[in-house]
């Protein structure tokens, strides 16, 4: 058994948007490991049946909650928590996009990105550190962020989304520092585009080239490109690594 497994195996992981191409793909990875695994979401439906494909591995649950109500996320981390007794880790994995340009952007569609991407990490995190520090047992959080954290984007409405995921970098600064007296490490991990189902967009060969121009290693990354840092963040190699935002991005924030 590796270093790492033997770290992860038995600990309980609440991976919030765990049916997602990401969080799914967080999901099996920490499945792998031996971690014991609860796939949250708002789709009940899709979050059961995550947990079911990895029921079996290992023990698997799962629990339904609206990014945009704070009393559902709360209510969804004491229900984990007295299923399991406790909560070892948390990977935040949900997000949303409403692309519009700047003088169109309507106010309610900026509410709705800023409400999921960055408001529902603020109390995620910290329902999931109440329960943290009252066990006085420590913790890890990773949320899961994007390029568009640092980098504005040309030619595409993205003020909310850059927006928020510009917030949660800084989220991800503040909880670590404050939560650090208490052994809870948090990090942040941020993609540049990832080969999964919801990245429609980029198959239209003419984008396709144009985005492939822009990342010096020459391709998009795959899942398993941003699980492995993930399970750096979770595992016994990152204990002293903390308030840190690692770009999984093929090199495309250094040439900016």
């Amino acid at each position: 058994m590796s270093e790492l497994a033997a770290c992860l195996r038995g600990k309980v992981a609440l991976v919030a948007g765990g049916y997602g191409g990401i969080g799914e793909g967080c999901a099996k990875a920490l499945a792998r490991q031996g971690a014991t695994i609860v796939v949250a979401g708002r789709d009940a439906g899709k979050a059961a049946a995550a947990a079911r494909a990895l029921d079996g591995e290992v023990a698997a649950s799962s629990v339904a909650f609206d990014a945009r109500d704070v009393a559902s996320i709360r209510a969804a981390v004491t229900e984990v928590a007295s299923r399991h007794g406790h909560i070892d880790f948390l990977v935040n994995c949900i997000g949303t996009q409403q692309i519009e340009p700047l003088v169109d952007v309507t106010e309610e569609a900026f509410d709705r990105v800023l409400d999921v991407n960055l408001k529902a990490a603020m109390f995620l995190g910290q329902a999931v550190a109440r329960v943290q520090i009252a066990a006085r047992t420590g913790g890890r959080h990773v949320h899961l962020l994007s390029v568009r954290a640092m980098l504005g984007m040309r030619d595409r409405g993205y003020s909310s989304y850059c927006s928020s995921k510009g917030g949660l970098a800084l989220l991800v600064r503040q909880h670590a520092v404050e939560l650090a007296r208490d052994g809870i490490n948090v990090n942040g991990v941020a993609p540049t585009v990832v080969r999964t189902r919801m990245a429609s967009d980029w198959d239209d060969p003419e984008v396709h080239r144009r985005l492939l121009e822009r990342i010096p290693l020459g391709r998009i990354a795959e899942v398993e490109d941003v699980t492995g840092p993930v399970l750096f963040f979770l595992g016994p190699a990152s204990a002293f690594v903390t308030g840190q935002i690692l770009y999984v991005d093929g090199g495309i924030t250094a040439t900016q």
